[in-house]
């Protein structure tokens, strides 16, 4: 901060200190012009104000001085961001998902607990220490049940002799080996990740299991996922997946007669849950840039994968690795709304349609000397007429402060078509 030493002001250098602190002022103008409403680090913040600052303590009256304090003022204002009001229909998704999320909590304890009742006979009472196989038989435990708390996959998860597992206990206690490379724990697994993207983004990646299984086998491995083992191989019962279970989100079970291998509960009620919710349905075939990338956003915060799909071009969604990318970034535009922004405001007067291929006559000069049977003919020589519309979004968090600068995305049509959402990518 510049302090009177180095700034001093008296009557007859008045004049060139105010010169000398418009500059900065001037400075610091454009650096919030260019942040666009958003906050950070101002370089000449402290210079231009401190210098402000001591001119109006000296001449306060002076109409030069004045004029600085109420730019400088202004400027402090803008370098705080920019602000809208938060409205409960923006955050209407945070409502109907923690509703969502609550129901399925309540039926997946249920659920969870009638499949613990189901083979209560067959539970192992005690789980740990887990059952010695040098002193008891095998096939004393073989069909039995156990649920294991804390199973620690992706972190436990190791590939050994007889196949692929995680391991769960210790070696003072004994440990089971659960086993990873059938469907009935891959059926479950994909399930429990269908839930979090398509119902409650809310629950984060899952790295802390509990599963009922049933002992299925018995094998010798070293438990270890690093490429070099140290520890001596050790017996372990194989345990079979029955139920994949997240308390207070979601259990999902094995079920060798769905496609997917696996379901959370009641699954099939979701898309008749999520209806209700939906404000936007369609994309209509006249839909404007700027009116797509709003749906393109409210598809994203009403978990409607369908429209989102639809939003964007079709060239982007036609393989297999084209959908793993949708579906990627979907789940990141999930979190983003749930732990950055929670709206984004289309700010219709920044869109930009610029012609990439093909005859472009917007600018209305070529129909002037030409006739439309001329132009017909020349754009018939270019080929398909492509166009991108740069739409522009502003985030804002559950405060209603601005979130960065302003972004932009391109949007894509062709031959006059329906636009379509190009940059599906980027945040908002």
């Amino acid at each position: 901060m510049v302090d009177k030493t180095t700034f001093s002001v008296n009557g007859s250098n008045l004049t060139m200190r105010i010169q000398q602190a418009e500059m900065y002022l001037k400075e610091f103008e454009d650096e919030v012009r260019r942040a666009q409403g958003a906050t950070g680090m101002f370089r000449s913040k402290e210079d231009a104000l401190s210098r402000v600052m001591i001119l109006n303590e000296f001449a306060p009256d002076d109409p030069r001085v004045q004029a600085l304090f109420n730019r400088a003022k202004a400027c402090v204002m803008g370098s705080t961001g920019n602000f809208t009001t938060i409205t409960d229909e923006m955050t209407q998704y945070l409502v109907n998902e923690e509703n969502i999320r609550r129901l399925y909590s309540e039926k997946s304890a249920a659920a969870w607990k009638k499949a613990k009742a189901e083979h209560a006979d067959e539970m192992i009472d005690r789980v740990f220490p887990a059952p010695d196989f040098s002193a008891v038989s095998f096939e004393e435990y073989i069909g039995k049940y156990v649920v294991l708390d804390d199973v620690r996959y992706p972190m436990n998860q190791f590939m050994g002799i007889t196949g692929e597992f995680v391991h769960v206990g210790k070696r003072s206690t004994g440990m089971y080996f659960v086993k990873l490379d059938t469907r009935k724990w891959v059926g479950p697994y994909e399930a429990v990740k269908r839930y979090r993207r398509l119902v409650d983004a809310t629950m984060a990646e899952v790295d802390a299991w509990t599963v009922l299984g049933r002992i299925a086998d018995m094998t010798m491995e070293v438990p270890e996922s690093g490429e070099e083992t140290v520890g001596a191989p050790l017996f372990a019962a194989v345990v079979e997946p029955v139920a994949l279970y997240v308390p207070g989100h979601v259990v999902a079970f094995y079920s060798e007669d769905k496609e997917t291998s696996g379901c959370f509960v009641d699954e099939d009620e979701v898309p008749a849950i999520k209806e209700s919710w939906y404000t936007v349905k369609s994309v209509p075939e006249d839909v404007s840039p700027e009116r797509l990338t709003e749906i393109f956003l409210q598809a994203i915060k009403e978990k409607n994968y369908e429209l989102y799909e639809d939003c964007i071009q079709p060239e982007r969604r036609q393989n297999p690795t084209q959908e793993s990318l949708l579906l990627y970034f979907w789940d990141l535009h999930q979190e983003r709304l749930h732990g950055e922004y929670v709206h984004a405001r289309v700010n219709p007067d920044a869109t930009k349609i610029t012609v990439v291929k093909g005859y472009d006559d917007s600018n209305g000069l070529d129909s002037y000397f030409l006739s439309p049977e001329d132009q017909k003919k020349i754009a018939e020589r270019y080929g398909d007429k492509v166009e991108y519309a740069s739409v522009e979004t502003v985030s804002f968090d559950k405060n209603g402060k601005q979130l960065g600068s302003p972004v932009r995305r391109n949007l894509i049509r062709t031959n006059g078509g329906r636009w379509y959402v190009r940059d599906f990518e980027i945040r908002f």
